[in-house]
Protein backbone atom coordinates (compact mmCIF):
# COMPACT_ATOMS: atom_id res chain seq x y z
CA UNK A 1 0.00 0.00 0.00
CA UNK A 2 1.25 3.27 -1.10
CA UNK A 3 1.27 6.39 1.09
CA UNK A 4 0.06 9.41 -0.45
CA UNK A 5 2.48 12.34 -1.88
CA UNK A 6 0.99 14.61 0.63
CA UNK A 7 1.60 12.75 3.66
CA UNK A 8 5.09 12.15 2.62
CA UNK A 9 5.69 15.83 2.39
CA UNK A 10 4.24 16.65 5.46
CA UNK A 11 6.56 14.19 7.11
CA UNK A 12 9.33 15.06 5.31
CA UNK A 13 8.53 19.46 5.91
CA UNK A 14 8.03 18.27 10.01
CA UNK A 15 11.33 16.31 10.03
CA UNK A 16 12.98 19.33 8.86
CA UNK A 17 11.64 21.63 11.39
CA UNK A 18 12.94 19.55 13.97
CA UNK A 19 16.21 19.23 12.90
CA UNK A 20 16.78 23.00 12.38
CA UNK A 21 15.09 23.68 15.08
CA UNK A 22 17.61 21.27 17.25
CA UNK A 23 20.31 22.43 15.58
CA UNK A 24 19.56 25.81 16.13
CA UNK A 25 19.53 25.27 20.25
CA UNK A 26 23.17 23.34 19.46
CA UNK A 27 24.64 26.14 17.19
CA UNK A 28 23.27 29.19 19.87
CA UNK A 29 23.81 27.13 23.02
CA UNK A 30 20.67 28.24 24.58
CA UNK A 31 19.39 27.28 27.92
CA UNK A 32 16.28 24.99 27.96
CA UNK A 33 14.63 27.16 30.19
CA UNK A 34 14.58 29.71 27.33
CA UNK A 35 14.54 27.81 23.91
CA UNK A 36 12.66 24.11 25.32
CA UNK A 37 14.18 21.11 22.60
CA UNK A 38 12.18 19.10 20.74
CA UNK A 39 11.74 16.49 23.29
CA UNK A 40 11.36 18.51 26.31
CA UNK A 41 8.44 20.18 24.42
CA UNK A 42 7.36 16.65 23.09
CA UNK A 43 6.64 15.79 26.67
CA UNK A 44 4.98 18.53 27.52
CA UNK A 45 2.43 17.78 24.56
CA UNK A 46 1.99 14.45 26.12
CA UNK A 47 1.81 15.87 29.60
CA UNK A 48 -1.52 18.06 28.35
CA UNK A 49 -2.74 14.89 26.50
CA UNK A 50 -2.65 12.58 29.54
CA UNK A 51 -4.28 15.34 31.80
CA UNK A 52 -6.84 16.02 28.97
CA UNK A 53 -6.41 20.21 29.14
CA UNK A 54 -5.39 20.07 25.41
CA UNK A 55 -8.30 18.68 23.97
CA UNK A 56 -10.64 20.92 26.83
CA UNK A 57 -8.76 23.82 25.60
CA UNK A 58 -9.42 22.51 21.33
CA UNK A 59 -12.81 21.91 21.91
CA UNK A 60 -13.66 25.11 23.18
CA UNK A 61 -11.55 26.96 20.51
CA UNK A 62 -12.64 24.62 17.80
CA UNK A 63 -16.54 25.31 18.75
CA UNK A 64 -15.86 29.08 18.52
CA UNK A 65 -14.27 28.87 15.42
CA UNK A 66 -16.78 26.71 13.79
CA UNK A 67 -19.63 29.26 15.15
CA UNK A 68 -18.10 32.38 14.12
CA UNK A 69 -16.65 30.86 10.41
CA UNK A 70 -19.63 29.17 9.42
CA UNK A 71 -21.61 32.16 10.04
CA UNK A 72 -19.52 34.25 8.34
CA UNK A 73 -18.73 31.88 5.30
CA UNK A 74 -22.76 31.83 4.91
CA UNK A 75 -23.75 35.51 4.78
CA UNK A 76 -20.77 36.49 3.14
CA UNK A 77 -21.39 34.21 0.31
CA UNK A 78 -24.99 34.94 0.50
CA UNK A 79 -24.63 38.84 -0.11
CA UNK A 80 -21.65 38.35 -2.19
CA UNK A 81 -23.87 36.34 -4.47
CA UNK A 82 -26.20 39.13 -4.74
CA UNK A 83 -23.83 42.46 -4.98
CA UNK A 84 -21.68 40.69 -7.49
CA UNK A 85 -24.95 40.85 -9.78
CA UNK A 86 -25.46 44.57 -8.55
CA UNK A 87 -22.42 46.66 -9.44
CA UNK A 88 -23.96 50.22 -8.79
CA UNK A 89 -24.71 48.76 -5.16
CA UNK A 90 -21.45 47.67 -4.85
CA UNK A 91 -19.87 50.66 -6.13
CA UNK A 92 -21.15 52.36 -3.25
CA UNK A 93 -20.72 49.37 -0.53
CA UNK A 94 -17.19 48.78 -2.13
CA UNK A 95 -15.23 52.20 -0.33
CA UNK A 96 -17.00 50.88 3.32
CA UNK A 97 -15.95 47.62 2.95
CA UNK A 98 -12.30 48.17 1.96
CA UNK A 99 -12.26 50.73 4.91
CA UNK A 100 -13.45 48.41 7.39
CA UNK A 101 -11.89 45.24 6.01
CA UNK A 102 -7.88 46.73 6.93
CA UNK A 103 -8.67 46.83 10.50
CA UNK A 104 -7.40 44.31 13.28
CA UNK A 105 -10.55 42.51 14.20
CA UNK A 106 -8.80 42.80 17.68
CA UNK A 107 -9.08 46.64 17.22
CA UNK A 108 -12.68 46.24 17.95
CA UNK A 109 -12.36 44.02 21.07
CA UNK A 110 -13.02 46.91 23.41
CA UNK A 111 -16.24 47.66 21.87
CA UNK A 112 -17.50 43.80 21.27
CA UNK A 113 -16.85 43.08 24.91
CA UNK A 114 -18.82 46.03 25.77
CA UNK A 115 -21.61 45.38 22.95
CA UNK A 116 -21.95 41.28 23.58
CA UNK A 117 -20.45 41.07 27.04
CA UNK A 118 -17.73 38.20 28.36
CA UNK A 119 -17.80 34.29 27.47
CA UNK A 120 -17.56 32.80 24.30
CA UNK A 121 -19.18 35.70 21.61
CA UNK A 122 -16.53 37.93 21.66
CA UNK A 123 -14.28 35.35 20.40
CA UNK A 124 -16.90 34.43 17.72
CA UNK A 125 -17.55 37.78 16.62
CA UNK A 126 -13.64 38.14 16.35
CA UNK A 127 -13.69 35.28 14.42
CA UNK A 128 -16.74 36.27 12.60
CA UNK A 129 -14.74 39.76 11.31
CA UNK A 130 -11.97 37.83 10.47
CA UNK A 131 -13.75 35.50 8.39
CA UNK A 132 -16.54 37.71 6.56
CA UNK A 133 -14.21 40.05 4.32
CA UNK A 134 -12.14 37.84 2.42
CA UNK A 135 -15.23 35.36 1.48
CA UNK A 136 -17.24 38.40 0.57
CA UNK A 137 -14.96 40.26 -1.64
CA UNK A 138 -13.90 36.93 -2.99
CA UNK A 139 -17.18 36.30 -4.51
CA UNK A 140 -18.38 39.56 -5.67
CA UNK A 141 -15.12 39.53 -7.71
CA UNK A 142 -16.02 36.11 -8.35
CA UNK A 143 -19.77 36.59 -9.77
CA UNK A 144 -18.24 39.76 -11.58
CA UNK A 145 -16.33 37.43 -13.86
CA UNK A 146 -18.76 34.77 -14.25
CA UNK A 147 -17.64 33.66 -17.68
CA UNK A 148 -20.52 35.88 -20.30
CA UNK A 149 -20.95 32.71 -22.07
CA UNK A 150 -22.94 31.00 -19.16
CA UNK A 151 -25.41 33.93 -18.97
CA UNK A 152 -25.57 33.52 -22.18
CA UNK A 153 -26.83 30.04 -22.34
CA UNK A 154 -28.78 30.51 -19.00
CA UNK A 155 -30.83 33.49 -20.96
CA UNK A 156 -31.49 30.86 -24.12
CA UNK A 157 -32.89 28.75 -21.58
CA UNK A 158 -34.67 31.50 -19.68
CA UNK A 159 -32.83 30.92 -16.32
CA UNK A 160 -33.73 34.26 -13.54
CA UNK A 161 -33.98 34.84 -9.98
CA UNK A 162 -32.45 31.72 -7.51
CA UNK A 163 -32.18 29.04 -10.77
CA UNK A 164 -29.72 31.37 -12.39
CA UNK A 165 -27.86 31.61 -8.85
CA UNK A 166 -27.87 28.25 -8.12
CA UNK A 167 -27.24 26.34 -11.55
CA UNK A 168 -25.00 28.60 -13.54
CA UNK A 169 -23.20 31.71 -10.96
CA UNK A 170 -22.32 30.09 -7.78
CA UNK A 171 -20.67 26.63 -9.37
CA UNK A 172 -18.98 28.73 -12.13
CA UNK A 173 -17.86 31.47 -9.31
CA UNK A 174 -17.00 28.40 -6.50
CA UNK A 175 -13.50 27.97 -7.26
CA UNK A 176 -12.96 31.61 -7.13
CA UNK A 177 -14.43 31.43 -3.74
CA UNK A 178 -12.54 28.59 -2.06
CA UNK A 179 -9.99 30.78 -2.76
CA UNK A 180 -11.51 33.01 0.12
CA UNK A 181 -12.37 29.78 2.29
CA UNK A 182 -8.93 28.87 2.26
CA UNK A 183 -7.80 32.42 3.22
CA UNK A 184 -10.82 32.90 5.76
CA UNK A 185 -9.19 29.72 7.74
CA UNK A 186 -5.99 30.92 7.88
CA UNK A 187 -7.03 34.42 9.29
CA UNK A 188 -9.48 33.51 11.45
CA UNK A 189 -7.82 30.81 13.33
CA UNK A 190 -5.23 33.54 14.06
CA UNK A 191 -7.85 36.06 15.07
CA UNK A 192 -9.12 33.55 17.44
CA UNK A 193 -5.62 32.75 19.04
CA UNK A 194 -5.04 35.97 19.79
CA UNK A 195 -8.73 36.81 20.82
CA UNK A 196 -8.24 34.42 23.45
CA UNK A 197 -4.83 35.60 24.33
CA UNK A 198 -6.40 39.26 25.54
CA UNK A 199 -9.52 38.46 27.30
CA UNK A 200 -10.65 34.64 27.75
CA UNK A 201 -10.26 32.16 30.56
CA UNK A 202 -10.07 29.09 27.95
CA UNK A 203 -9.32 28.10 24.68
CA UNK A 204 -5.62 27.59 23.22
CA UNK A 205 -4.64 31.25 23.29
CA UNK A 206 -5.16 31.18 26.81
CA UNK A 207 -3.62 27.85 27.39
CA UNK A 208 -0.32 29.87 25.76
CA UNK A 209 -0.68 32.46 28.17
CA UNK A 210 -1.31 30.66 31.19
CA UNK A 211 2.06 28.64 30.79
CA UNK A 212 3.81 32.04 29.84
CA UNK A 213 2.50 32.88 33.38
CA UNK A 214 4.16 29.98 34.90
CA UNK A 215 7.32 30.56 33.45
CA UNK A 216 7.17 27.27 31.13
CA UNK A 217 8.14 27.67 28.08
CA UNK A 218 8.04 24.06 26.74
CA UNK A 219 4.17 24.08 27.18
CA UNK A 220 3.88 27.66 25.37
CA UNK A 221 5.97 25.72 22.59
CA UNK A 222 3.70 22.76 22.51
CA UNK A 223 0.51 25.11 22.36
CA UNK A 224 1.89 26.90 19.68
CA UNK A 225 2.73 23.68 17.63
CA UNK A 226 -0.67 22.68 18.15
CA UNK A 227 -2.20 25.52 16.90
CA UNK A 228 -0.12 25.72 13.94
CA UNK A 229 -1.01 21.91 13.17
CA UNK A 230 -4.56 22.29 13.97
CA UNK A 231 -4.22 25.47 11.22
CA UNK A 232 -2.96 22.99 9.22
CA UNK A 233 -5.33 20.45 9.48
CA UNK A 234 -8.43 22.91 9.38
CA UNK A 235 -7.04 24.13 5.66
CA UNK A 236 -6.64 20.57 5.04
CA UNK A 237 -10.32 20.15 5.54
CA UNK A 238 -11.80 23.13 3.78
CA UNK A 239 -9.89 21.91 0.86
CA UNK A 240 -11.80 18.65 0.77
CA UNK A 241 -14.80 20.21 1.13
CA UNK A 242 -13.28 22.14 -2.10
CA UNK A 243 -12.62 18.59 -4.02
CA UNK A 244 -16.39 17.18 -2.81
CA UNK A 245 -18.01 20.14 -4.36
CA UNK A 246 -16.04 20.03 -7.51
CA UNK A 247 -16.52 16.16 -8.06
CA UNK A 248 -20.44 16.77 -7.66
CA UNK A 249 -20.41 19.18 -10.29
CA UNK A 250 -17.97 16.87 -12.39
CA UNK A 251 -14.88 19.28 -12.20
CA UNK A 252 -12.94 16.38 -11.52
Amino acid sequence: MSIPKTTINIIAGMAILLVVWQALILIGGYEEALFPPPLRVGEGILSLIADGTLFTHFQVSFLRFLAGYISAVILAIFLGLILGRMPLLWGVLNPIAQLIRPVSPVAWSPFIVLWFGIGNMPAIVIIFIASFFPVLLSTVSAVKNVDQTYLKIAQNFEMKGFELVKKIIFPAAFPYIANGLHIAVGTAWIFLVAGEMVGAQSGLGYLIVDARNSMRLDLVMAGILFIGVSGLLLDKAVGLFENWINKKWGRT
